[in-house]
């Protein structure tokens, strides 16, 4: 019997809600409904890796998810990672330190309205 089989939603807590919801609608392209938004995963076509989503756990303390003082941060999987925080920059979103290129991937770090540190990750080819 399959138990678990991929991340089914991120949930937490807003001091304006509207706000934060228009901010990642404006800032990060995710279509807000009136109770949030879905994301559908395709399957990779041939000679593109397989899209996934990833539970990460880490001890406490950590120093990762800072400055955010929130027991929690949320990765976005994105496109092109280098064009979005060039975007981002320009509308005035905090970047949290530089971006990185690693083997698991290209990583950046913004702020959210809330004080939400935000993970954006493009994927390896």
């Amino acid at each position: 019997m399959k138990r678990v089989t991929g991340i089914g939603g991120i949930f937490f807590k807003c001091r304006d809600q509207e706000n934060t919801m228009a901010w990642y609608e404006k800032h990060l392209g995710i279509p807000m409904q009136p109770w949030g938004a879905q994301f559908f995963w395709d399957e990779a076509t041939e000679g593109t890796a397989r899209p996934y989503s990833v539970l990460g756990l880490f001890k406490e303390p950590t120093d990762y998810f800072a400055p955010s003082s929130q027991p929690f941060m949320i990765n976005f999987r994105v496109a092109d990672l280098d064009a979005l925080v060039a975007q981002l920059r320009a509308e005035g979103v905090t970047i949290v330190g530089e971006p990185t290129d690693d083997e698991f991937g290209k990583f950046a770090w913004i702020m959210d309205p809330e004080g939400n540190k935000i993970e954006l990750w493009e994927q390896p080819a």
